[in-house]
């Protein structure tokens, strides 16, 4: 459906995890690709440029990682990226260059393109957020339906089937999302959209528009 592919929503030579996303229609696809997927990737990662620590977590030599911080892996934290204090990324996680994990940020099946910030208490699980996408305080991906049933992605063109239970957000290029908000599961946001502060987010919201709120939602000027 138009505007809810990987060519649609993301530059894909903004992330190292690049080849994850060959064949895939839907970026949500590689969800259950990602672990198999680092353990791949870091074995091939140049070892004058990334440091292996621990079990199967790589750490670019340029990258900031506070000693409060911890990582679990499969995960790779990409050249300049910065995890800041106590940040808890709980395994299968890639994080771009040049991104921010920020302080009480928790992690879990994401991949996070190169210059992403989510830089202040966010939870953000079984995502995928797109070069220079950022999340405001607190502002969260729910993954799990309350009634654990399979995530459906809802559009103006019909229902998505995904299959899976656990599905937060895909969030387009530069995406901006407000402050409090909460990304409900299955919600695709296209590139270049801003998400106002405090929003409850579900289904698709197209490229290049301002959400304000459930059923109001406006192209950008």
């Amino acid at each position: 459906m138009n505007g809810l592919t990987v060519k649609e929503l993301y530059t894909l030579e903004e992330t190292i995890a690049k080849d994850i996303f060959e064949g895939v229609t839907y970026p949500w696809e590689v969800l259950p690709k990602i672990s198999e997927f680092i353990l791949r990737l870091g074995a091939a990662l140049p070892e004058d440029e990334y440091d292996k620590v621990g079990e199967d977590v790589w750490i670019a030599r340029s990258a900031k990682v506070f000693e409060s911080a911890y990582i679990h892996g499969p995960a790779i934290i990409g050249k300049d990226a910065e995890v800041r204090q106590c940040a808890f990324i709980r395994g299968n996680a890639i994080v771009g260059e040049g991104a921010v994990v920020g302080n009480s940020t928790e992690l879990k099946n994401v991949i996070l393109f190169n210059k992403v910030q989510v830089p202040h208490y966010n939870y953000v699980g079984d995502s995928v957020l797109g070069y220079k996408a950022h999340m405001g305080a607190g502002s969260i991906t729910s993954n799990v339906k309350s009634d654990k049933k399979p995530v459906v992605v809802k559009t103006p063109e019909g229902n998505i089937e995904t299959g899976m239970k656990k599905f937060g957000a895909m969030l387009g290029d530069e995406v901006e999302v407000g402050c409090g908000t909460v990304l409900n599961p299955g919600s695709v946001v296209g590139s270049h959209t801003n998400i106002y502060p405090l929003s409850s987010v579900r289904g698709y919201v197209p490229a290049g528009s301002i959400y304000k709120k459930q059923g109001e939602v406006v192209e950008k000027m």
